[in-house]
């Protein structure tokens, strides 16, 4: 299985970014896909995750800000970045959990993507 992740990149205080992350190579299929991200303090943080059926869970950072949705036909997972700050500063990471019926098999990374805010 791998996860190939893109977007993230350099943006003013303010700007949009959008992140993408594809998993393949399964044979079974995705369950929860979503982003985590580690600061430059070194702090890991869940950004958002969304189930296969769409209901989504957004951390702290990500309320009112971000929105992450995905295709379940291709298995990749968005995250639409809104309003950005400095301290979103970050490397996001995308993660997709491989399950069976209903049942998690294992736990996946993408490679990180950065993301800089400047202000």
């Amino acid at each position: 299985v791998q996860l190939q992740a893109s977007g993230g990149g350099l943006v003013q205080a303010g700007g949009s970014l959008s992140l993408s992350c594809r998993a393949s190579g399964s044979m079974f299929g995705f369950g929860s896909m979503g982003w985590y991200r580690v600061t430059p303090q070194n702090v890991r943080e869940l950004v958002a995750r969304i189930m296969k059926t769409g209901t989504t869970h957004l951390g702290e950072p990500a309320k009112g800000r971000f929105a992450i949705s995905r295709d379940n036909a291709q298995n990749t997972v968005y995250l639409q970045m809104n309003s950005l700050k400095p301290e979103d500063t970050a490397v996001y990471y995308c993660n997709a959990e491989e399950e069976l019926g209903g049942k998690v098999l294992k736990d996946y990374w993408g490679q990180g993507t950065q993301v800089t805010v400047s202000s």
